[in-house]
């Protein structure tokens, strides 16, 4: 009698998550801002979008000082509008990486509308 092992790993580290003998991609968006306290409201909110639509996603908020550090572990990086100026020089950071730098819409990050920001991020990821 053969048995399926279902295995479940969870690591922040790792792009992929195996459910089942399956693979399935895990979005890992990450936030800057002048802080990253203004925007962990909209990261809260980003959370519960996903989860609502059955999306895996790892999402996180750092402040500027952190955030070419953290892009390494992200596939996406979204900016508060007060960090605008900065977005040429995370750009050139992010290409190392292979991802993509955008400031996060206004009215998006004004509202601290997770489902907007969510879909801006994973359009970003040539996703849809």
């Amino acid at each position: 009698m053969s048995r399926h092992l279902k295995i479940k790993i969870y690591n922040i580290n790792w792009k992929r998550f195996y459910y089942n003998n399956g693979v399935r991609e895990m979005k890992r968006i990450l936030l800057a801002c002048s802080s990253g306290m203004s925007t962990s409201l909209l990261v809260t909110k980003m959370k519960a979008h996903a989860e609502s639509i059955g999306e895996e996603a790892e999402i996180w908020a750092v402040g500027q000082d952190q955030a070419k550090k953290e892009m390494a572990h992200a596939d996406v990086v979204l900016i508060g509008p007060q960090m605008s100026f900065l977005k040429g020089d995370l750009q050139k950071e992010a290409q190392k990486y292979g991802i993509e730098v955008e400031v996060i819409d206004m009215q998006a990050y004004g509202l601290a509308d997770g489902q907007k920001a969510y879909e801006q991020a994973v359009s970003l990821m040539g996703e849809s």
